[in-house]
C-alpha cells in the first residue's frame, strides 16, 4: 500500500528548506512602484527574477544586502531618453548612475533606419541597460522623400507604411513624431493619422514633440488627441510643458484637455522632465520654410538673398521673443557649438556683448543666423514656469522622464536632465518641495512607463518580474547637476541592479553590460 503524507506535514518539510538564490535584500523600505506605501520587506532575486518577498524570508543567499535606511524601488524606466550615443558609449553611466534600468529611444521622429539591423548590432555589442525604440517618423520621411514641403504621394505614403509596419515587426514599440522640426513639420494631419494607424495595428503607441510647445500650443495639443482617436493609438505628449511667457500658466487648459481625452475614453499620457528650461538645436528658433531642403545650404542660399533674410530675421525675433528664446537673450545658453566652442555654457547676450554688440533681440537674430551659416549649435532655452512644471509633475497620467542625451564628462556643455532627473524629482520635488509623494513619485517612474509600454514584467516589485531595482537614500538622494556645472553625477543612488546583475555596487558604477535590447 502507497503511503501518502498529510498536506500539513509535507508543507511543514518544504517551509522548512531554505531557497538558494543569488542576492537577498534586506531591512530595506520597499516601495513597489504600485503607488501604494512603502513597508519593510526582503526582497529574495535568483538570476534575473525576483523569486520572493516579504518579511523574514526563508532563503540562503550567495550575496546579502542590508538595505537599513534605504529605499528599495523598481529600477528606472526613462520613457525619453537621447541615447543615439549608445553605441559609443554602451555602459550608459549617466542614465545608469541616475536609477535608470531601461531607456525607450528614438523619441521626436528621430531614431534608427533599419531599426531591426540596429538593435541586432546593439545585441551583439552589449549595453548597460535595457532598451528599447521607437520608429521615427521624421527619419522616414526624410528616407522616402527628403527635406521637401508638400505632401507625399500615394506611391511615398504606401512606402512610408510599409517602413513602418516593417519596423514594428523588427521590434520597435511605436511611431514617435517630432512636429517641430524637419520634415516633420511639413506633414499634415492625415498622414500622421495614417501612419499611426499601421503601427497601432500591432500595438504600437505614438509619442510626439508637438508641432508647437509655445504659441500653438493648445491646437498642438488638440492635433495629439486628434490621432489618439483617429487612429486609435495610446499617445504620450512627451517633454510636456508650456514654453515662452505668453504661454505660461496654459499648462492648465492643457491637463484639462487630456482628462476630457480620457473621460471619453482616449488613453493620453504624458512625460516631463523636471526642469525649466528645454535643449533643442539653434534652428529651433529659425522659421522652418527657411530650411527647406537641407538646413545649411538651402538656408544659406535664402540668407544670400537680401529679401528672404530680411523675412528669417524678423521670424527668428519673433521666436526670441514669444517662444524659446523668452524675451531675452541670456535666456539662449549655448550647450554644443563647434564653431565657437569657447561659447558653451554661455548665452547669446555674452556672444553680443563680446563682439561689442547692443544686445538685444534683432542682434540675437543676426546671430542665430551666422551660427546656423556655420553648421548650426545646440541651446539651452530657459523659457518655461516653475509652476507649470509643478502641475504638470502633479497630474496623475505625467511620467518622470529625462529628454537626456547620454553624456560623459567634460564633453560639451549638455543640459543637466542628462545626469540629474530621476534624482531631481525623488529629492527637490519629492522629499524637499513635497510637489508629489515619494510613493506617486516612484510610480511615474516604474509601473506607470511599464504600463505603457506594455511591459507586463518590470516597473513593479513582485514575486516573478525582472530583477530591475533601484536602492537609494532617501534622506541624501539629489541631482549634482546644474546648468553652470552640468558633468556632476547624482548622489544618493547606492545601487542599480540590471536583470538581477549589479551596474552600480555600493555607489560605485560597475561599467557593466548586463542590460538587454527590448523587441515589441
Amino acid at each position: 500500500m502507497k503511503l501518502t503524507l498529510p498536506l500539513f506535514v509535507f508543507t511543514l518539510l518544504l517551509s522548512s528548506c531554505s531557497q538558494e538564490v543569488d542576492l537577498l535584500i534586506q531591512n530595506g523600505k520597499v516601495i513597489d512602484g504600485s503607488g501604494s506605501e512603502g513597508e519593510i520587506k526582503e526582497v529574495a532575486i535568483l538570476g534575473d527574477r525576483i523569486v520572493q518577498v516579504g518579511q523574514s524570508l526563508n532563503v540562503k543567499a550567495e550575496r546579502v544586502i542590508d538595505a537599513n535606511g534605504l529605499v528599495v524601488s523598481p529600477g528606472f524606466i526613462d520613457v525619453h531618453a537621447h541615447i543615439e550615443p549608445l553605441p559609443l558609449m554602451p555602459q550608459a553611466e549617466s542614465h545608469v548612475r541616475q536609477g535608470v534600468t531601461t531607456a525607450l529611444g528614438g523619441p521626436d521622429g528621430g531614431g534608427p533606419l533599419p531599426i531591426g539591423a540596429y538593435l541586432d548590432s546593439l545585441t551583439a555589442k552589449g549595453v548597460g541597460m535595457n532598451v528599447a525604440y521607437l520608429i521615427g517618423h521624421n527619419t522616414v520621411r526624410n528616407h522616402v522623400m527628403g527635406l521637401v514641403n508638400r505632401a507625399p504621394t500615394a506611391a511615398e505614403l504606401q512606402e512610408m507604411k510599409d517602413i513602418i509596419d516593417r519596423s514594428m515587426q523588427e521590434g520597435a514599440y511605436g511611431i514617435s513624431t517630432g512636429l517641430k522640426y524637419l520634415p516633420g513639420t511639413y506633414a499634415k494631419l492625415d498622414e500622421i493619422i495614417a501612419l499611426s494607424e499601421v503601427a497601432a495595428k500591432q500595438g504600437g503607441i505614438y509619442t510626439s514633440h508637438l508641432r508647437e510647445e509655445g504659441l500653438g500650443l493648445i491646437e498642438a495639443v488638440e492635433e495629439a488627441i486628434i490621432i489618439a482617436d483617429k487612429a486609435e493609438i495610446p499617445v504620450v505628449l512627451t517633454h510636456h510643458k508650456a514654453m515662452g511667457q505668453p504661454m505660461w500658466g496654459k499648462s492648465e487648459q492643457t491637463l484639462a484637455m487630456v482628462d476630457s481625452a480620457r473621460a471619453i475614453g482616449l488613453d493620453v499620457m504624458m512625460d516631463q522632465y523636471p526642469y525649466t528650461a528645454s535643449h533643442t538645436g539653434i534652428s529651433v528658433l529659425i522659421p522652418s520654410w527657411a530650411l527647406e531642403g537641407h538646413p545649411i545650404t538651402e538656408f544659406t542660399k535664402r540668407c544670400e538673398n537680401p529679401v528672404l533674410r530680411d523675412s528669417i530675421k524678423r521670424g527668428i525675433i519673433y521666436n526670441l521673443q514669444n517662444d524659446r528664446g523668452g524675451g531675452d537673450l541670456r535666456r539662449v545658453q549655448f550647450a554644443g557649438f563647434d564653431w565657437k566652442p569657447e561659447l558653451e555654457g554661455k548665452t547669446l547676450y555674452d556672444w553680443a556683448i563680446a563682439d561689442g554688440l547692443e544686445p538685444n533681440l534683432e542682434v540675437g537674430a543676426e546671430l542665430v543666423i551666422q551660427a546656423q551659416l556655420h553648421r548650426g549649435a545646440k541651446c539651452i532655452f530657459h523659457a518655461m514656469n516653475e509652476d507649470d512644471v509643478r502641475r504638470i509633475m502633479q497630474h496623475p497620467f505625467s511620467m518622470v522622464a529625462s529628454d537626456g542625451r547620454l553624456s560623459t564628462p567634460g564633453k560639451g556643455h549638455p543640459h543637466p536632465r542628462g545626469y540629474g532627473t530621476f534624482p531631481r524629482v525623488l529629492g527637490h520635488y519629492a522629499r524637499d518641495e513635497g510637489v508629489i509623494p515619494l510613493e506617486e513619485a516612484i510610480r511615474k517612474m516604474t509601473s506607470l512607463p511599464a504600463q505603457r509600454l506594455g511591459l507586463e514584467d518590470r516597473g513593479l516589485i513582485k514575486v516573478g518580474n525582472v530583477a530591475d531595482i533601484t536602492i537609494f537614500n532617501p534622506a541624501t538622494v539629489i541631482d549634482k547637476a546644474t546648468f553652470q556645472d552640468p558633468h556632476q553625477y547624482p548622489i544618493g543612488i547606492e545601487y542599480v541592479i540590471v536583470n538581477g546583475k549589479f551596474a552600480v555596487d555600493v555607489g560605485a558604477f560597475q561599467g557593466a553590460l548586463h542590460g538587454k535590447v527590448l523587441k515589441k
